[in-house]
């Protein structure tokens, strides 16, 4: 896998980024985690001995500024992962037409924020790796779950386009559909129905072997379910 010694997590918590800053992490990546409320990142980074930076994803100026802060820090990212989401469930006709616009700039806008400003960074280099994580609504829309479907169906879009775009151009570009429930510290599996649910640390590992491809058999997109979901 391409060195990449510094990474950046957007929208990191308990969950599915954590596992993927620990895997950043076992291959001696320096890690940044951005997110809203960057106090509840404390114990991560206590763990790992990475930096909390407060950052709404969707604000252009506060994206703008966490990528400043990196790069003053001497900590320019070489590989980033977007990782947010909203979603407002419920019949489409009693839909908050607010609350589904918050929806779209957290989940599909702020990917395109920080991806801008990810890839500007990365394009004098020729490498870098961007990484977004995807889900069931990327692929299929559910009923009474339209803005997420929205939101994934776009974010999908884009790393379709920036993959054809940047790939050429030595920047990897990663779209993750994880299409089942991912286990997390408040959410697990029943006793009886082991490895129903996705491990995080299984999907980061997926993650870290696809930025291990050779560029000659470059992966833009996989899909992971867990063994017993049905197609």
């Amino acid at each position: 896998m391409p060195r990449f010694d510094h990474v950046l997590i957007v929208g990191a918590g308990e969950g599915l980024s954590a596992s993927l800053a620990r895997a950043f992490a076992r291959e001696g990546a320096k890690i940044a985690l951005a997110a809203r409320r960057p106090e509840k990142l404390e114990s991560l980074c206590r763990e790992l001995g990475a930096t909390a930076h407060r950052c709404d994803a969707a604000e252009p100026a506060d994206v703008a500024a966490l990528f400043r802060e990196l790069d003053e820090a001497g900590r320019t990212p070489a590989a980033v992962v977007y990782n947010p989401s909203r979603r407002s469930r419920g019949p489409l006709v009693d839909l908050d037409p607010e609350e589904v616009r918050q929806d779209l700039l957290v989940t599909a806008y702020g990917g395109f924020l920080v991806a801008q400003e990810a890839v500007r960074r990365m394009l004098p280099r020729r490498e870098g790796a961007v990484v977004f994580t995807g889900a069931s609504a990327s692929v299929k829309g559910y009923a009474r779950s339209s803005s997420f479907a929205m939101g994934k169906f776009a974010l999908r879009g884009l790393a379709q386009s920036m993959a054809r775009e940047f790939q050429p151009q030595g920047i990897r570009v990663v779209h993750l559909v994880i299409d089942g429930g991912i286990r997390n510290p408040g959410r697990t599996e029943p006793a009886d129905r082991p490895d129903s649910m996705l491990d995080p640390d299984a999907i980061a590992a997926t993650c870290l072997d696809l930025l291990r491809q050779p560029r000659s058999a470059w992966t833009w997109e996989v899909e992971l379910r867990p063994w017993v979901e049905t197609f």
